[in-house]
Protein backbone atom coordinates (compact mmCIF):
# COMPACT_ATOMS: atom_id res chain seq x y z
CA UNK A 1 0.00 0.00 0.00
CA UNK A 2 1.13 3.53 -0.79
CA UNK A 3 0.54 6.11 1.94
CA UNK A 4 0.65 9.77 0.96
CA UNK A 5 -0.07 12.86 3.00
CA UNK A 6 -2.87 15.07 1.68
CA UNK A 7 -0.49 17.90 0.65
CA UNK A 8 1.63 15.58 -1.52
CA UNK A 9 -1.44 13.97 -3.11
CA UNK A 10 -2.93 17.40 -3.86
CA UNK A 11 0.38 18.66 -5.30
CA UNK A 12 0.70 15.68 -7.66
CA UNK A 13 -2.88 16.20 -8.90
CA UNK A 14 -2.31 19.95 -9.31
CA UNK A 15 0.88 19.29 -11.30
CA UNK A 16 -0.96 16.86 -13.60
CA UNK A 17 -3.76 19.38 -14.21
CA UNK A 18 -1.36 22.30 -14.70
CA UNK A 19 0.71 20.48 -17.35
CA UNK A 20 -2.33 19.15 -19.25
CA UNK A 21 -2.52 18.60 -22.23
CA UNK A 22 1.09 17.37 -21.86
CA UNK A 23 1.96 14.59 -19.47
CA UNK A 24 3.36 15.73 -16.12
CA UNK A 25 6.07 13.80 -14.30
CA UNK A 26 7.98 13.85 -11.05
CA UNK A 27 9.40 11.99 -8.10
CA UNK A 28 8.61 11.90 -4.41
CA UNK A 29 11.78 11.13 -2.47
CA UNK A 30 12.05 9.69 1.01
CA UNK A 31 14.65 8.29 3.39
CA UNK A 32 16.35 5.17 2.05
CA UNK A 33 14.52 1.99 3.01
CA UNK A 34 11.66 3.83 4.72
CA UNK A 35 8.89 3.79 2.05
CA UNK A 36 8.02 7.33 3.30
CA UNK A 37 7.05 9.68 0.46
CA UNK A 38 8.27 12.96 1.95
CA UNK A 39 9.78 15.34 -0.62
CA UNK A 40 7.98 16.11 -3.88
CA UNK A 41 10.17 17.06 -6.83
CA UNK A 42 8.22 18.18 -9.89
CA UNK A 43 10.16 17.46 -13.07
CA UNK A 44 9.83 18.90 -16.55
CA UNK A 45 8.57 16.52 -19.22
CA UNK A 46 11.48 16.85 -21.65
CA UNK A 47 9.35 15.19 -24.34
CA UNK A 48 6.71 17.93 -24.07
CA UNK A 49 4.16 15.38 -25.22
CA UNK A 50 0.52 14.53 -24.44
CA UNK A 51 1.27 10.82 -24.93
CA UNK A 52 4.77 10.30 -23.52
CA UNK A 53 6.91 11.56 -20.67
CA UNK A 54 10.65 11.71 -20.37
CA UNK A 55 12.73 13.06 -17.50
CA UNK A 56 15.44 15.47 -18.64
CA UNK A 57 18.64 13.41 -18.22
CA UNK A 58 20.63 16.31 -16.70
CA UNK A 59 17.87 17.13 -14.21
CA UNK A 60 17.43 13.46 -13.34
CA UNK A 61 21.17 12.97 -12.74
CA UNK A 62 21.22 16.08 -10.54
CA UNK A 63 18.22 14.77 -8.55
CA UNK A 64 19.76 11.32 -8.04
CA UNK A 65 22.99 12.90 -6.81
CA UNK A 66 20.99 15.09 -4.44
CA UNK A 67 19.00 12.11 -3.16
CA UNK A 68 22.24 10.16 -2.67
CA UNK A 69 23.75 13.03 -0.65
CA UNK A 70 20.59 13.16 1.51
CA UNK A 71 20.37 9.35 1.96
CA UNK A 72 17.11 9.34 0.00
CA UNK A 73 15.62 7.21 -2.72
CA UNK A 74 12.68 7.59 -5.11
CA UNK A 75 9.64 6.35 -3.19
CA UNK A 76 7.10 7.47 -5.81
CA UNK A 77 7.65 7.99 -9.52
CA UNK A 78 4.60 9.63 -11.03
CA UNK A 79 3.28 10.84 -14.34
CA UNK A 80 -0.05 11.66 -15.88
CA UNK A 81 -2.07 10.28 -18.74
CA UNK A 82 -4.06 12.96 -20.49
CA UNK A 83 -6.44 10.92 -22.63
CA UNK A 84 -6.35 7.38 -21.25
CA UNK A 85 -6.95 5.60 -17.98
CA UNK A 86 -4.37 5.64 -15.17
CA UNK A 87 -2.81 2.30 -16.09
CA UNK A 88 0.83 1.77 -17.16
CA UNK A 89 1.40 1.53 -20.89
CA UNK A 90 3.93 -0.90 -22.37
CA UNK A 91 6.36 2.01 -22.57
CA UNK A 92 5.75 2.90 -18.90
CA UNK A 93 6.40 -0.71 -17.91
CA UNK A 94 9.61 -0.81 -19.94
CA UNK A 95 10.86 2.37 -18.23
CA UNK A 96 10.15 1.09 -14.70
CA UNK A 97 13.66 0.55 -13.33
CA UNK A 98 13.11 1.16 -9.60
CA UNK A 99 11.79 -2.09 -8.07
CA UNK A 100 11.16 -0.48 -4.65
CA UNK A 101 9.25 2.51 -6.05
CA UNK A 102 5.52 3.06 -6.24
CA UNK A 103 4.53 4.05 -9.78
CA UNK A 104 1.66 6.52 -9.61
CA UNK A 105 -0.45 7.41 -12.62
CA UNK A 106 -2.93 10.27 -12.67
CA UNK A 107 -5.42 10.42 -15.51
CA UNK A 108 -6.63 13.93 -16.31
CA UNK A 109 -8.84 12.82 -19.20
CA UNK A 110 -12.06 13.79 -17.39
CA UNK A 111 -10.78 17.16 -16.14
CA UNK A 112 -10.94 19.05 -19.40
CA UNK A 113 -13.63 19.65 -21.97
CA UNK A 114 -13.24 19.27 -25.75
CA UNK A 115 -11.90 22.83 -26.04
CA UNK A 116 -9.19 22.14 -23.46
CA UNK A 117 -10.88 24.13 -20.71
CA UNK A 118 -10.79 22.81 -17.16
CA UNK A 119 -14.17 21.39 -16.23
CA UNK A 120 -13.09 20.44 -12.69
CA UNK A 121 -13.86 16.81 -13.41
CA UNK A 122 -12.34 14.10 -11.27
CA UNK A 123 -8.90 12.63 -11.73
CA UNK A 124 -8.14 8.95 -11.62
CA UNK A 125 -5.21 8.39 -9.18
CA UNK A 126 -3.74 4.88 -9.04
CA UNK A 127 -0.53 3.28 -7.82
CA UNK A 128 1.36 0.21 -8.99
CA UNK A 129 4.40 -1.84 -8.22
CA UNK A 130 6.23 -2.78 -11.41
CA UNK A 131 8.87 -5.46 -11.01
CA UNK A 132 10.37 -7.43 -13.92
CA UNK A 133 7.60 -6.14 -16.24
CA UNK A 134 4.89 -7.44 -13.86
CA UNK A 135 2.32 -4.81 -12.89
CA UNK A 136 0.50 -5.07 -9.56
CA UNK A 137 -2.00 -2.43 -8.52
CA UNK A 138 -1.93 -1.38 -4.88
CA UNK A 139 -4.19 0.59 -2.57
CA UNK A 140 -3.52 4.29 -2.03
CA UNK A 141 -4.14 5.73 1.42
CA UNK A 142 -4.27 9.52 1.72
CA UNK A 143 -3.76 10.72 5.29
CA UNK A 144 -3.79 14.26 6.72
CA UNK A 145 -0.07 14.01 7.48
CA UNK A 146 2.54 11.31 7.80
CA UNK A 147 3.27 10.16 11.36
CA UNK A 148 6.43 11.60 12.89
CA UNK A 149 9.56 9.80 11.83
CA UNK A 150 11.13 7.57 14.44
CA UNK A 151 14.52 8.81 15.67
CA UNK A 152 15.65 5.46 17.06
Amino acid sequence: MLTLDRATYDAIVAHAKRDHPDEACGIVAGPEGSDRAERLVEMVNAAGSPTFYEFDSTDLLRLYREMDARDEEPVVIYHSHTATEAYPSRTDIGLAMEPRAHYVLVSTRDCFDADGGNNDGPVEFRSYRIIDDEVTEEEVSVVPSLPARSTT
